[in-house]
């Protein structure tokens, strides 16, 4: 390891994640460290993709690239700070190279993300990537009390995984526009009488009653997804609960920035203010006294 390795990787999450460069002052310093390094890998399978834009063939060439320094990295000669840093976090809290492959596996599908026909559908496949996340996530965090209550903590971690996607997808509608894309399923459209082009190529939806119906109905759907994955950071390691916390409830709070907005995601992106964010780690705080009393 470099001395400055840890530091590269910290200033790449707080440049990127501000949720969970929040999240993690609740962390133990071995467990920060190991969060920011594996969010900064796969960072950097992000940046790749982003970089080649809409080359399909760069993306495929340079992520395979990518693979081969993973590789390199797990056989013990690991390229740049990054890939240091996780192969420190693979060795210290036992993460297995599969899910690293895995998680690499959905970058690239997410480079060409398909369009949903239903709601059922786009939880599927978020929940297929969420195990990817939560798998490597519950490893850093740690969960006591054996193969079952591991199993029950990765359930509720995939539920969070799609809150969260769904939340993404809400937030990023106008992103998504700009390159032709829209990730709301059809049968979701369909529902409030709108269809995929009416998001893609007209700005003024956003002031559509149809799209504030379906915002509203999305966002509620979103909340109860949340509320049935909290009960599943109460089953971490304690010194993990609350940064679990803190990032369920920033990514929630992003919610509550859309209905702000008056839910135009399209010409605008919703973000979370400084004091919704001191509020976030206040509930954050609070929250193992709160699950104490509700047990």
């Amino acid at each position: 390891m470099v001395r400055s390795d840890p530091l590269h990787c910290e200033k790449i999450v707080r440049r990127n994640a501000r949720t969970l460069a929040l999240a993690s002052y609740f962390l133990p310093a071995k467990k920060r460290r190991a969060s920011f390094a594996l969010y900064s890998f796969r960072r950097s399978a992000d940046d790749i993709v982003d970089a080649c834009g809409p080359d399909r063939k760069a993306i495929a060439r340079n992520l395979l690239e990518h693979r081969r320094a993973l590789t390199e990295a797990i056989d013990g000669r690991p390229r740049g700070p990054v890939l240091r840093e996780l192969r420190w976090a693979m060795r210290e809290f036992d993460i297995s190279s599969e899910v690293l492959f895995d998680l690499l596996d959905r970058v690239s599908r997410g480079a060409n993300p398909p369009t949903w026909s239903s709601w059922e559908d786009l939880e599927k496949d978020c929940e297929i990537a969420a195990e990817t996340v939560g798998t490597i996530c519950t490893r850093i965090c740690g969960i006591p009390g054996g193969p079952r209550q591991e199993q029950l903590a990765l359930s509720h971690a995939r539920t969070l995984g799609v809150a969260m996607q769904l939340t993404n997808i809400l937030r990023d509608v106008g992103e998504d526009a700009k390159s032709g894309q829209c990730h709301l399923p059809d049968e979701e459209l369909a529902r409030f009488s709108l269809e995929r082009d009416d998001v893609i190529g007209d700005p003024a939806i956003a002031q559509d009653p149809r799209w504030h119906r379906l915002m509203t109905f999305e966002i509620e759907r979103a909340r109860a997804l949340y509320d049935r994955a909290l009960p599943g950071i109460s089953m971490l390691a304690e010194d993990s609960q609350r940064c679990a916390a803190a990032c369920a409830i920033g990514y929630a709070a992003i919610l509550d920035a859309l209905e702000n907005i008056h839910y135009d995601s399209v010409s605008s992106r919703a973000s979370i203010g400084t004091f919704a964010r001191i509020g976030v780690l206040w509930d954050a705080w609070r929250f193992k006294a709160k699950a104490r009393a509700m047990a």
